[in-house]
C-alpha cells in the first residue's frame, strides 16, 4: 500500500429496475472534498497518464462498464512509502473507487474488449477558477526517459 492512497470496495445496490453504487460519501473519504466531476471512456487496450499532480488528489470510481489496471507510483520525499508501486485491478467485476493524493504518479488501462468508464472526482478544479490557470499535471506519458511504465 502506498500511504495515503484510499481504495474503497463498492457495492452495487440491484432491483429491478437496474442497480445503484455510491461512489462518494463525506463519513468515508476522510478529509477529502471534490470540487468538480467528469466521467471518461478509455478504449480497449488504451492507457491513461502515468502523470502526476503537484496540488491536485483524484477520486476515481471505477465501476463499470469495463475493466482497468490502475497504476501507482509514490515520488513523494518524505512519504513513508516514497519508491512504493501498486497496481489495483477495479471495474465492474471489482468496482472500487481509489483517492490519489499529490505526487503520486497514476495512470490506469482498459484491459476488457469493451470501453471502460471512469469517473473521476478531483478537489481542485481543472485549470483552477474560470479556467486561467496552469494544468497541475506533470506528463510522464510525454517522456520517453520516463521510468513509470503502463504495460
Amino acid at each position: 500500500m502506498i500511504d495515503g492512497v484510499i481504495t474503497r470496495e463498492v457495492n452495487r445496490f440491484e432491483d429491478d429496475r437496474g442497480w445503484l453504487s455510491e461512489v462518494y460519501r463525506d463519513d468515508e473519504s476522510g478529509d477529502y472534498r471534490p470540487a468538480m466531476s467528469y466521467i471518461s471512456f478509455t478504449k480497449p487496450g488504451i492507457t491513461r497518464g502515468p502523470h502526476e499532480h503537484k496540488k491536485q488528489s483524484d477520486l476515481f470510481a471505477f465501476i463499470g462498464p469495463g475493466e482497468f489496471e490502475v497504476y501507482l507510483w509514490d515520488r513523494r520525499e518524505n512519504s513513508s512509502t516514497k519508491g512504493e508501486f501498486m497496481k489495483i485491478n477495479a471495474g465492474e467485476k471489482s468496482p472500487k473507487t481509489v483517492i490519489v493524493p499529490p505526487g503520486v504518479v497514476h495512470g490506469y488501462k482498459c484491459v476488457s474488449a469493451t470501453d471502460g468508464m471512469c469517473v473521476n472526482l478531483p478537489d481542485r478544479l481543472y485549470k483552477g477558477e474560470g479556467k486561467k490557470e496552469e494544468v497541475d499535471e506533470i506528463r510522464w506519458e510525454s517522456d520517453p526517459a520516463s521510468p513509470y511504465k503502463i504495460e
